[in-house]
């Protein structure tokens, strides 16, 4: 089992000005597999810039992220993988590495992480393309006018869910949306939804779950006189709250923070969390373990 933190490869020629690719695939663990998928690379004159890799003792599977440069357009390189691919029985992923996933956040009436995602994509800090904000209240149609993108108020009571979710959808396959992201998204998604948009929708809560249901957890764990509040980043499945596990983060606190101060640091940490899981997602660096998730930071 290796874990290998980033390398440079060294004795391929530089190609400085080609354009850089990212490689992610996951495959059953065995004998030969780096050597497979560099060989066929170094067949498009391939320059490797970032090497990360991991075999997994309980799944017995083998995942591996390369990022490289070559002048040589897509179509050759996927000729050029096929064959190993076909041998290995693997599962890749390979884009740009420029490439901007088109993302769609659905928000309630919490601002704290759509802030913090529509900042940092105006920054340069996520590799996204905000194609859309989807609220069930209107209360954060400002916030995504300020940052210049469109907002779609499409309300949910339990008698329109299933209209709703087939109106989501619509606007997902018009807007060629590849991430939907759950801002705190204070509904559930059907077991159908999930299904449909496997893998492609990351959701966002506090990691006082299964403690602290219903409203105000934060509230709830005050009261409770907890010494750590914490927030967690997983995909989406028809398991609430059960998917893969991107990221996760806490914080000490103690007697003499107030709820309010409890409420103030887990937004700042599921803000900071969420940013981290998109940034990871759209990188190529989260790869699917089964119920779990192997994340090449």
């Amino acid at each position: 089992m290796t874990d290998s933190a980033s390398v440079s490869q060294t004795g391929a020629p530089a190609h400085s000005d080609s354009p850089e690719w990212v490689l992610s695939l996951s495959c059953p663990d065995g004998a030969g597999i780096v050597h497979a998928v560099s060989g066929a690379l170094v067949d498009v004159e391939a320059s490797i810039t970032e090497s990360q890799q991991f075999g997994s003792p309980d799944s017995r599977r083998f995942f591996l992220r390369l990022q490289f440069r070559t002048a040589a357009p897509e179509e050759v390189i996927r000729e050029a993988l096929a064959p190993v691919v076909r041998r290995l029985g693997a599962d890749i992923e390979l884009h740009p590495a420029v490439r901007r996933q088109r993302v769609l956040i659905l928000v309630s009436k919490a601002g704290h992480c759509l802030n913090t995602l529509l900042f940092q994509q105006r920054g340069g800090q996520l590799p996204i393309e905000v194609v859309g904000v989807v609220g069930n209240h209107d209360d954060l149609a400002p916030m995504a006018e300020f940052y210049g993108v469109p907002f779609h108020h499409i309300p949910v009571t339990p008698e329109t869910k299933a209209d709703a979710e087939a109106t989501l959808l619509d606007l997902v396959r018009d807007l060629h949306v590849e991430l939907v992201v759950l801002a705190r998204y204070m509904q559930i998604l059907s077991p159908e939804l999930c299904e449909v948009m496997r893998g492609r929708v990351i959701n966002i809560h506090h990691s006082f779950l299964p403690s602290f249901k219903g409203a105000k957890p934060y509230h709830q764990a005050h009261d409770r006189g907890v010494k750590i509040i914490g927030a967690t980043a997983h995909y989406v499945t028809s398991d609430l709250d059960e998917g893969p596990i991107i990221e996760q983060d806490v914080e000490r606190v103690t007697h003499a923070d107030s709820a309010r101060d409890f409420v103030h640091m887990g937004q700042e940490i599921e803000a900071s969390v969420l940013a981290r899981a998109v940034k990871w997602h759209t990188q190529g660096r989260v790869l699917l373990d089964g119920h779990r998730t192997v994340v090449f930071r």
